[in-house]
């Protein structure tokens, strides 16, 4: 398909899960009232962020996928004939559990999971703590509508990342994020922080020749502010979509996967490419020869 409306569900949260996932679902229908064919969901939204502190207790919320979860979602991916991309808290066994985002076919078909790959460590985001590093690889999913690529969060600093993901095909690169502003903190580290998040995403959209489609949270969670300001690029970095920072927003845009191929061809940075020069990007750092 050329044309394809994508629905982004930019809500915020609340402690209980089935009231979350209720939400959620109810949203994802609005989405496909309104056309939607590819809905994605943000960051662990069956909960609040409970990453903010390093408490033992909240490995209850996590669950197997495919399970409860998603077994709702596909219902409501087969009756309304969507995509869903679902963020969601995976106890993979006893002990081991890691930050996960299914996806679900227009028919209600389990396609998948990826693994977040990239886990932050920082005051209020203790993500370490709960999640294993991703050991899936990075992927894509051929769907009814387009061929995804899913990262996550704190994947979206990495250029790597997204690079692979494209490399390996993906029409549109999706970010599932849960990503806010501490309270006590100024205005103006606000406004760089919010800048920077969306300059380093909108970058893979340009260097990749893609559409990138970014989902954040919003509402105050403990000592948080989550900043919204969910957004689409087009694939030269354009943004045709932007959420406030503050309302949660149910919005369907429509992208045109054919515009890749015009900007791929008109800035070919996929064809210059010195694949033969990159050897070193494997090391940590290139402190000796």
């Amino acid at each position: 398909m050329s044309k394809v409306k994508i629905g982004t569900v930019q809500m915020s949260c609340v402690a209980d899960k089935a009231t979350n996932l209720a939400k959620a679902i109810e949203q994802v229908k609005v989405a496909a009232e309104k056309g939607a064919q590819i809905i994605c969901l943000q960051e662990l939204f069956t909960s609040l962020y409970f990453c903010d502190e390093e408490n033992y207790d909240n490995f209850v919320l996590a669950e197997a996928i495919p399970g409860p979860s998603t077994n709702a979602l596909s219902k409501v991916a087969a009756e309304y004939q969507v995509v869903i991309i679902a963020s969601l808290f995976e106890k993979r066994a006893q002990g081991l559990y890691h930050n996960t985002t299914a996806v679900i076919d227009a028919d209600g078909t389990y396609l998948g999971k990826y693994r977040k790959m990239h886990i932050p460590d920082d005051p209020g985001f203790y993500e370490k703590f709960y999640f294993t590093p991703g050991d899936l690889g990075y992927k894509v999913f051929k769907t009814k509508f387009a061929k995804i690529g899913i990262l996550i969060c704190w994947d979206q600093w990495y250029p790597e990342a997204a690079r692979i993901t494209a490399l390996m095909g993906a029409e549109l690169l999706f970010y599932p994020t849960a990503i806010g502003w501490a309270l006590t903190q100024d205005a103006g580290t606000n406004e760089e922080q919010y800048n920077a998040w969306q300059t380093i995403q909108r970058s893979h959209a340009i260097a990749n020749g893609i559409p990138v489609v970014s989902v954040n949270r919003v509402g105050i969670e403990a000592g948080v502010r989550f900043w919204g300001g969910s957004f689409i690029a087009n694939p030269f970095g354009a943004l045709v979509y932007k959420a406030s920072h503050e309302d949660e927003e149910t919005v369907v845009t429509e992208v045109d996967l054919n515009q890749s191929d015009y900007y791929r061809s008109h800035w070919p940075f996929l064809r210059d490419r010195r694949i033969d020069s990159y050897e070193s990007i494997t090391k940590r750092f290139i402190d000796e020869e």
